[in-house]
């Protein structure tokens, strides 16, 4: 992810997908005989003479049974994944050049609805979203994913290999999409109606590089924490290390500190929304001042800051500025600091930073990131490679097909600043002269208060963007299904409603919470407790 990659409860998607879509029981209990479904799967290799495209597998997979993936690179982190849902699965390489490939993979589901759907990746990885296919496929989508041409979560790949940096970039996604549409229309008789796309992190900038770069390939997009103003983002990310030093260094912070500066940020800044629940809504509003937690004399260290310390903090908690004093990326959301202190503020370099600078950027594999600087910054957004950035702001040839995209990003995110995707609403909305009224047409972004890096975090963080933050198929709990409403019945979001977990993925919902639309923002109004979602208001 940038993030990170999702690792499913195995019991949740079958469980949850099961009781909202009966009709899948129906396709389970005829698996274990040889019916129509099953026939047609097994003679769909014979029918696949596709340009560039090596079928490596096709099975007939039953719902309600996992899919082993002995192939999968194990840094990606899954050797199988539970489905709930009996279908056809394709897997097979494509080629994208004279010297690269992407793995691919189609899930063509029994429980078809019509609707075709991509998935995207995280961070560097080359890494197919198993997760997210078993997801969508659950719901009846035929389902793509693919490798981003290259294996495991390395960057390694992309040294002197710059065909598989454009895999990276854009190629990979789209050709998975061009291939999979084909595979659709020639498994089901009637094609597909529509086609959507699920993503979030590099999987939600490779939805907004479709609706940039290839507008028809999609009718609805949904794009979480997207990982746009890529090269910003990669070098803002790898500017910590030099910031805090290793865990020797005077200007470090231990994860014990971290906490500390989270209870002051809170302190300061809860209850500006009208409640005190332990969750900024607005970090745009919050200011913290750091020097309430610097050592007196005498004090407790253990419980406060040195100078050097909290200049670290007050650093992490500013915009990172490039030479001639431009942006290069807006600041790290206060509130986010325990997360991100494993992640950013642990005294090692940024893995994916790292690796996008040395095999990229300076194809030098010993370049040292605790160098890192703004003329290298510098060289690297002049470098940009096939655009990878992003961060083009006129969707007006996505406007015209009548398509939809609808973006997200928590305002816990301890990977990608929540701020980015507010700067790039921005800008869509000064090139295109549009207010937010008329990009309410096409396009819509909601801030998740209380929730991480594409999930988890401690607010309402359930939209159904995952198997993991599921809570339901009403399109007023589910992103995906608030998409589809959205394409197919002209009926657009008003609000994103997330549930908070008792005790995690999938257990008990303790409250849910209305998610503004921006650039509305979520107050306490009451009366009621916070946890009563009416007695909040978008103002």
């Amino acid at each position: 992810m940038f993030l990170l990659f999702f690792r499913i409860n195995p019991s949740l998607i079958m469980r949850t997908l099961n009781l909202f879509l009966p009709s899948l029981a129906l396709g389970s209990a005829i698996s274990t005989r040889q019916d129509s479904f099953q026939t047609k799967c097994a003679k769909f290799a014979d029918k696949i003479n596709l340009p560039n495209v090596r079928v490596n597998i096709v099975e007939y997979v039953a719902g309600g049974t996992n899919v082993s993936l002995p192939d999968n690179p194990a840094t990606c982190d899954a050797t199988y994944q539970s489905v709930s849902t009996d279908f056809c699965r394709v897997a097979m390489a494509v080629a994208t050049s004279n010297s690269s490939e992407i793995t691919l993979e189609a899930w063509l589901p029994r429980n078809y609805t019509g609707r075709f759907l991509s998935t995207g990746n995280g961070g560097l990885n080359g890494c197919v979203a198993y997760d997210d296919m078993a997801y969508a496929s659950g719901f009846g989508f035929a389902t793509v994913g693919a490798n981003n041409g290259h294996n495991g979560t390395s960057g390694e790949p992309f040294y002197n290999h710059p065909e598989v940096v454009e895999d990276f970039a854009y190629r990979s996604v789209h050709t998975g999409v061009v291939v999979g549409k084909q595979l659709t229309k020639l498994f089901y008789e009637q094609g597909f109606n529509k086609s959507y796309y699920l993503g979030c992190s590099t999987g939600g900038r490779e939805g907004f590089k479709s609706v940039q770069q290839f507008p028809n390939d999609f009718d609805g997009v949904v794009a979480g924490a997207p990982a746009m103003n890529f090269v910003g983002l990669t070098s803002w990310s790898g500017h910590f290390y030099p910031i805090t030093g290793s865990n020797t260094s005077d200007t470090f912070l231990s994860a014990d500190l971290w906490s500390v500066v989270h209870d002051e940020i809170l302190r300061q800044c809860d209850d500006i929304d009208g409640a005190h629940d332990g969750i900024i809504e607005d970090p745009d509003l919050c200011h913290p001042v750091i020097d309430t937690i610097i050592c007196t004399p005498g004090s407790n260290s253990t419980n406060c800051l040195t100078g050097a310390q909290a200049n670290t903090v007050r650093q992490i908690l500013s915009p990172l500025y490039g030479v001639n004093g431009t942006l290069v990326y807006p600041r790290m959301q206060p509130g986010s600091e325990v997360g991100a202190s494993a992640i950013y503020y642990g005294g090692s370099p940024f893995s994916y930073s790292t690796d996008w600078y040395r095999y990229v950027v300076f194809s030098n594999p010993d370049w040292d990131p605790a160098t890192l600087n703004s003329h290298d910054i510098a060289v690297a957004l002049a470098q940009n490679p096939y655009n990878i950035q992003t961060w083009d702001a006129d969707l007006s040839p996505f406007r015209k097909t009548g398509g939809k995209v609808l973006t997200y990003h928590g305002l816990m995110d301890q990977i990608i600043s929540s701020e980015d995707s507010k700067l790039y609403y921005s800008r869509v909305a000064e090139t295109m002269n549009l207010a937010p009224s008329e990009l309410d047409e096409f396009y819509r972004f909601f801030q998740i208060s209380g929730m991480g890096h594409c999930g988890g975090g401690d607010g309402a963080y359930g939209i159904g963007n995952t198997a993991d933050t599921f809570n339901g198929v009403a399109p007023e709990n589910n992103v995906l299904m608030a998409m589809v409403q959205w394409v197919e019945k002209g009926i657009a979001p008003e609000f994103v409603r997330g549930a908070k977990f008792v005790d995690g993925v999938g257990s008990e919902v303790e409250y849910t919470r209305k998610h503004c639309r921006w650039p509305r923002r979520n107050v306490y109004k009451g009366p009621g407790n916070y946890t009563d979602e009416n007695a909040w208001q978008c103002v």
